[in-house]
């Protein structure tokens, strides 16, 4: 078995003719569509884009606890168990946050990785001097990151020269060269479309742009404030380099043709998030509210083992749910503690895997949605105290963690989350974030409402989604602490159950003068004691978890509280009661 996935970054599904788009050309994702599924009610999970990639290899919503932020030493990647366990892995790819500061620890889980540099503001080729550039809207121009660009730009002059063609040509080649052998992974990860949106005159000219004003392929973040004429052509240039990215597409498409991959290869088209384009007055991502057009994402899957082409699904899904399909595509243990669940049953007959989706940015709004209904919780006030990140790797995007910042943190307690298995994790203060604040909690209906202009006011809709996204978030991140704890007790006192019964059986079996009314007066002893013990460690932690429940308002510990206690009960009982009867 084999498996091929191709990810472009900042993939709006509004653009595509597959979900609707009747003046883009993207013929070779119309061909996608005839050979995989398609899928109408895919999600993101965390933005942006390492938080993103963080969940394809973990399987677990990255938002809640962690920024963008490299992958984590206590975290559990379905690419490196692949490669674990025998699964040839690689990734070809020109996304230049790997190799920052922020993306580190997630090429290394591959089994080999093949990068192209120019990509925008990817610090590739050396010049002292600033490059030139044309008079430009965007209020990038003083920025690093924009004098990095023209520079590159200036050795990306053809289209065999442009990164995502380099990519697209490596990833090809991994094919090419490996087709005839068995049990691989391929990921081939294009930056583009993401802006910058610098692609060649072939594919511009797919499109009637006659704007004739000042440059602007790279949009800011926030309201637009361009104009009609200049969104107009900003929306032309990012539709002419998703042209590109169809292009390249097709070439994928093309070879599992030329050697029928498709009878043993899995494949994936898929992306980390969308872009704003002008919708609703903004441009760009992170800074506005998780609508549609960023979060509500393309998603293709052909499952050679279950062969359907053509179809559409219509159940809820996420990016999270992509894990657990390929550990079980390859007969592989998936990570722990994963959020996710495989798609398989949506894709042989659409059966539901999950009632929401959770999606958001961290320090941002926290969404929830059913597929039909989004609810957005904003902060309750605009100071958004207290908030934490969670991080073993204290680094951001492009640099690490500044003095301030760690000399706030402090170590965070070893059993808090289950997902961090006990490391030595870092609670840093976090005192400026995404501001939810100023656009309030909102609601909305996707049926009436698709183009989220009018929230709604509905008390029974928000109060049964606020309790769903509060399950959901007790359920997959505030784990009770003392799980690991409760486990050694009871492996302590099992293991001295068996001693007890293990001595008692050898002093019989070596023919010692035993009575035996005193032999079984011995083991009803061991085993109430032993009962009674657990019984009461049980109920223990019991109280501690309900006390507390109660006094931090986490219905999370008042449940395993309670279930603790009776449990412990209930066997304190069955020491004192049944023991004595069954011996």
């Amino acid at each position: 078995m084999k498996a091929i996935m191709i990810m472009f970054d900042s993939l709006n599904r509004h653009f595509l003719p597959n979900y609707g788009c009747s003046w883009t050309v993207m013929p070779q994702f119309q061909r996608l569509a005839e050979k995989a599924l398609t899928f109408d009610c895919f999600y993101g999970g965390s933005m942006p884009c390492m938080p993103a990639r963080r969940e394809l290899h973990t399987g677990r919503y990255n938002f809640l606890h962690s920024s963008w932020c490299p992958m984590q030493p206590f975290d559990d990647s379905v690419i490196k168990r692949m490669k674990d366990a025998g699964i040839y892995t690689h990734i070809s790819t020109d996304h230049f946050h790997y190799w920052q500061d922020g993306g580190s620890c997630y090429l290394t889980k591959f089994d080999s990785h093949e990068i192209v540099r120019g990509q925008q503001g990817d610090p590739w080729m050396g010049q002292v001097a600033w490059p030139d550039y044309p008079d430009t809207l965007s209020r990038r121009k003083n920025t690093q990151s924009w004098r990095h660009d023209w520079v590159n730009r200036q050795f990306i002059t053809t289209e065999t020269a442009m990164p995502q063609c380099k990519t697209f040509t490596n990833g090809l080649d991994f094919i090419e060269r490996n087709h005839n052998d068995d049990l691989w992974f391929l990921q081939i990860e294009a930056f583009d479309p993401h802006e910058p949106f610098y692609t060649q005159n072939e594919y511009k000219k797919l499109y009637p742009d006659n704007y004739h004003g000042k440059n602007l392929d790279w949009p800011d973040y926030g309201k637009n404030e361009y104009g009609e004429a200049a969104t107009r052509h900003v929306r032309y240039e990012y539709a002419s380099l998703m042209s590109m990215c169809d292009h390249y597409l097709g070439k994928v498409l093309d070879m599992m043709d030329r050697y029928d991959l498709w009878k043993d290869t899995m494949l994936i088209v898929n992306t980390d998030h969308g872009f704003m384009l002008g919708e609703k007055e903004w441009m760009g991502k992170n800074v506005q509210p998780m609508y549609e057009e960023l979060i509500h994402i393309p998603f293709f899957i052909y499952d050679p083992r279950n062969p359907i082409q053509g179809e559409r699904r219509n159940q809820l899904a996420q990016t999270i749910d992509i894990v657990p399909t390929l550990a079980e595509f390859f007969q592989i243990a998936p990570p722990e503690y994963m959020d996710g669940h495989s798609l398989t049953p949506v894709i042989r007959n659409d059966t539901p895997i999950r009632d929401y989706a959770l999606f958001g940015i961290f320090g941002g709004h926290i969404c929830i949605t059913d597929g039909r209904y989004v609810y957005m919780r904003s902060c309750k006030d605009p100071e958004n105290q207290p908030l934490y990140e969670y991080t073993a790797m204290p680094c951001h995007m492009d640099r690490p963690f500044s003095r301030e910042e760690m000399s706030e943190a402090e170590l965070c307690d070893k059993n808090a989350f289950n997902f961090m298995k006990q490391s030595g994790v870092f609670k840093v203060p976090v005192h400026h974030s995404t501001d939810s604040y100023r656009f309030g909690t909102m609601l909305f209906d996707l049926l009436t409402d698709p183009e989220q202009k009018c929230p709604i006011h509905d008390s029974n809709i928000e109060d049964h989604l606020c309790q769903a996204m509060k399950k959901m978030m007790i359920a997959k991140v505030a784990t009770p602490k003392n799980t690991a704890r409760i486990k050694k007790m009871i492996a302590a006192a099992v293991t001295a159950l068996c001693m007890g019964v293990m001595l008692s059986m050898t002093v019989f079996a070596d023919g010692a003068s035993v009575d035996t009314s005193s032999f079984l007066d011995t083991v009803e002893t061991v085993l109430k004691a032993v009962c009674i013990l657990i019984g009461a460690g049980l109920g223990v932690w019991g109280v501690v978890n309900l006390i507390e429940g109660y006094g931090n308002d986490n219905p999370g510990a008042k449940s395993q509280g309670m279930k603790q206690l009776m449990a412990g009960l209930a066997l304190i009982l069955l020491g004192i009661v049944m023991i004595p009867v069954l011996v």
